[in-house]
Order: C-alpha cells, then sequence, then structure tokens
C-alpha cells in the first residue's frame, strides 16, 4: 500500500520543491501539499492542497484523518533571520508545531514524522572545523534554540513512545525555483539573482564568511533518502548532520565571474554577520553516509551553472 503523505508548509523553499519530488515518487493523490495561505500558487494549483495551521493540533488532525494520512513532513518554520525580528513569534511557530506533530504520531494517527533541524543548533563555543556529530551546542538566534529544544524533544519521544522521527540539520540551500524566505544563508541565493539582473551584488556578509551550502536538488534527495532508508538503519534520533561543500561570498563572486566577467560584489555585513559568525565552516557528516549512505553530488562550479542557466531562462522570457 503507498504512503500518503502530508507536507506542512509545503509553500515554502524548500516545502515546495519537495511536493513535486514527493508527487513524483508516490504520485499526485498520495502527497497533500498544505499551507496557512494559498500564496504559493504553483503548490496550490498543482495538485491535492488543504489549508493547515501547523499551530492548530485539530487542523492537522483533520487533514490528516480526511486523507488516511500516514507519514508527515513538517516544513513550516520561521528561520534565522525573520526569528530574529520576531523571537516569539519564531519559538511559538517552531515549537508548537512540532509537539502537534509528535503528539498525533503519539496517538496513532500517523506513522512517521519528517522535521528538519539546521547547522543554526550550533554557536561560538562548537569547533566551527568539520564540527562532529556530538558536540557542544549553544545556538545565539532564537531559530537554533528552537531547533535544538526540537532534537531533544524528537528523541526524546523516540526513546519514550517509539515515534519513527526522522531528522537532518541542514546547511544553506540554494535554489533557483523558490526565492529565500529569511535565513542568514540567503545570500547565495539572491547574489545569483542580481548576477543575472543587475551584474552586481551587495552582500551582508564578509568577504571571507565560509559556511556550509547545499544545492537544493541534494537537499531533497537527503530529506527522501533519510525517510526511505530501513528503520532500524536510522541510529540518531535527534538530528543527523549533512553536508556537501563549504565556501565564502568570495568564491560564490570568483564562480560567477567565470560565466559573468564584469559581476561586482561589494560587502554590507549587517545584524547576519553575527549569527553567521556562530555558525561551523564545514561540517562532518560521517554518520549520516555510514548509516543511510548519504551522498551529495553538486560541487560549487556546478551550482552556479545551473543557477545562472536557469535564472537567466526565467528572467529573458
Amino acid at each position: 500500500m503507498s504512503s500518503k503523505i502530508l507536507i506542512i508548509g509545503a509553500g515554502g523553499q524548500i516545502g515546495s520543491e519537495l511536493t513535486f519530488k514527493l508527487r513524483h515518487i508516490y504520485g499526485d493523490d498520495n502527497v497533500i501539499a498544505s499551507d496557512i495561505s494559498y500564496n504559493n500558487e504553483t503548490i496550490v494549483n498543482s495538485g491535492l492542497f488543504e489549508i493547515v495551521d501547523a499551530q492548530d493540533y485539530a487542523s492537522i488532525k483533520i487533514c490528516v484523518e480526511k486523507y488516511n494520512i500516514d507519514t508527515i513532513y513538517l516544513m513550516a518554520a520561521m528561520l534565522s533571520a525573520t526569528g530574529e525580528k520576531y523571537p516569539m513569534k519564531a519559538w511559538d511557530l517552531n515549537m508548537n508545531s512540532l509537539f502537534n506533530v509528535l503528539n498525533l504520531a503519539r496517538a496513532k494517527f500517523i506513522n512517521k514524522v519528517f522535521w528538519p533541524s539546521s547547522i543554526a543548533v550550533f554557536g561560538a563555543t562548537t569547533p566551527v572545523n568539520y564540527t562532529p556529530q556530538y558536540t557542544v551546542m549553544e545556538p545565539s538566534t532564537v531559530y537554533g534554540i528552537t531547533k535544538q529544544v526540537g532534537e531533544r524533544w524528537c528523541e526524546y519521544y523516540f526513546n519514550k513512545y517509539g515515534i519513527d522521527v526522522r531528522s537532518i540539520r541542514y546547511p544553506g540551500i540554494i535554489s533557483w525555483k523558490t526565492l529565500p524566505g529569511g535565513g542568514t544563508t540567503d545570500y547565495a541565493v539572491e547574489i545569483y539573482h542580481e548576477a543575472i539582473k543587475s551584474n552586481k551584488y551587495e552582500c551582508f556578509l564578509k568577504a571571507d564568511t565560509e559556511l556550509p551550502m547545499m544545492f537544493m536538488d541534494d537537499a531533497i534527495k537527503a530529506t527522501i533518502d533519510i525517510m526511505q532508508a530501513p528503520e532500524d538503519a536510522i541510529k540518531i534520533r535527534s538530528s543527523y548532520n549533512l553536508a556537501a561543500i563549504s565556501f565564502t561570498p568570495e568564491a560564490i563572486a570568483n564562480s560567477i565571474k567565470q560565466h559573468l566577467p564584469n559581476f561586482k560584489i561589494s560587502y554590507k555585513p549587517d545584524y547576519r554577520q553575527e549569527i553567521a559568525n556562530s555558525w561551523p565552516k564545514n561540517i562532518n557528516d560521517s554518520y549520516a553516509r555510514q548509516d543511510w549512505k548519504w551522498k551529495h553530488h553538486f560541487n560549487l562550479d556546478e551550482i552556479t551553472e545551473e543557477m545562472l542557466n536557469q535564472l537567466n531562462k526565467t528572467y529573458n522570457e
């Protein structure tokens, strides 16, 4: 019998692309997209869609029962930069939504949960080079705090109630299909848009700020890989480190200049610099590669070529 999947937060950057990939794998009728509004018309008009408030247990439960859902991907969240502007809203959304889904699983309404964590769980006291799976975590942002606490609750629900919950710590995600959603790594998406539109970009991080990054295709692949892995292969129930590549704004600018020699970048660091300073430069994800055979595909130059090609089509149609 096919899985019946509900994606909560399907209108977001990762949620929207995850929706299309899961529909390709499991069939349009088996993947229900949901969000709090109809703003993402592409998602709303592409298949089964429901308005679901991630902070309302009853709202989720009604949808679960209507479609006989057995698996939930909880992608709704307020990200790092936006969360610093609205700390209590970020706490409420990020934590209440997780409890609602975990409690649905505890009550046996669903069988499996995916919940994304982030490199934001790390902080200034975390080793910045090849950050290990198990290490000091003292996050300095509301987003990071919610993710660290969420990891502990995921592990608790697994140990206490046997909930099949799976999670990965996303690095910065790069995609041409959707605009960024208020994260500190958003520059790595914005820079490609501005390169095509104006051939210049003012970066909100310093030139040498190295951060872990990943192309969206790899992030979606990792998300589906961990959910398709045998249950006994998932050894970590808090959240797995996940990595692909790391680079700086200067490096990405140089990669763009291989295609657009006259591209100019300038730097005007803002409050997001302090957030970035608290995060790792690169990640050790050996547990993910060992336990469920994770492997990334895209390097920086491949990402740049794909981003510029696709955005050039978008802006010049």
